[in-house]
């Protein structure tokens, strides 16, 4: 429901919003990757999570969770999201938009590399309960027009007795297809989490993420990089400091997770620590290749 909040260093805070108090069963989530399917897949293996991944448009995927860990855990669906997006954007070099909706709210939240991440949200009437800085820092970090878009953006974000939460989201979406995304139809926020999984995988491009250990899935992830513009980030100079920065961030990031038992929070730390760690012994184990 902000836009920036402070949390520790290195990452963004969740929204801070309470549970949800409607059923736990209408919750839904997506998380849009700005980026191939080929290079989202061994990036998204390292959540540990299952999940189906479908391309949305021109350099855009979708990811869409199998299971539903905001009915099994103590936080809800927008904090879950928040852990998952900050993990996949500060372990690739693409931004992650995560859309979450329950029985009361709906929103969604922006995250890109180490910067703190900035959400809004839309109670279930459509009343804005966001903040107006939140859509400006989302449009300059997704390069989107200042004017054009930013009147849509900001359209989103007055009073509007005719439109549901819903129809906000949809509303969000509609300025993003000019960046080149479509979502294939049945995949559209609002939408039960059931009902979305069984959409994404009857599509014809759907890959199945599961994890398949750690010594696959690094070098898949890290293979992938390598061969594309992001490739010296993966060896040599700007690797090794890249890896250590995920380090440090992923240190104090995992001490705040555990003391707020934030399930979310502790698998982005988890996935810090573990990609500067492994990126680390991949540039040594290439450079005596």
């Amino acid at each position: 429901m902000s836009s920036d909040a402070s949390e520790p260093a290195g990452a963004a805070g969740p929204t801070g919003s309470p549970g949800p108090s409607g059923p736990a069963g209408s919750a839904g989530a997506l998380l849009l990757c700005r980026a191939e399917p080929a290079f989202v897949e061994p990036v998204a293996q390292l959540l540990r999570e299952r999940m189906l991944l479908v391309e949305a448009g021109r350099g855009w995927s979708v990811l869409v969770p199998e299971g539903k860990p905001w009915l099994h855990g103590e936080e809800p669906v927008d904090r879950v999201l928040t852990g998952w997006a900050t993990a996949l954007a500060v372990g690739s070099g693409w931004p992650v938009l995560a859309l979450w909706w329950d029985a009361d709210r709906s929103g969604y939240t922006l995250a890109a590399g180490f910067r703190r991440t900035v959400g809004y949200v839309w109670l279930a009437n459509g009343t804005p309960v966001g903040e107006d800085e939140a859509m400006r820092t989302f449009a300059a970090r997704l390069g989107l027009d200042p004017v054009l878009d930013m009147q849509s953006l900001e359209a989103l974000a007055r009073p509007d007795t005719e439109a549901d939460a819903r129809a906000r989201m949809r509303g969000l979406l509609a300025v993003l297809t000019r960046t080149g995304l479509t979502l294939p139809p049945g995949l559209a926020p609002g939408e039960p989490a059931d009902r979305l999984r069984e959409v994404a995988r009857v599509q014809g491009c759907v890959r199945q993420i599961e994890w398949s250990g750690w010594r696959d899935a690094v070098r898949a992830e890290f293979g992938a990089v390598e061969k594309g513009p992001l490739g010296p980030w993966v060896r040599g100079p700007k690797a090794r400091a890249l890896a250590a920065a995920q380090v440090a961030a992923g240190l104090p990031l995992a001490v705040w997770a555990v003391r707020r038992r934030s399930g979310g929070w502790a698998a982005a730390a988890a996935l810090l620590l573990a990609q500067g760690a492994l990126g680390l012994a991949y540039d040594r184990m290439r450079a005596r290749d």
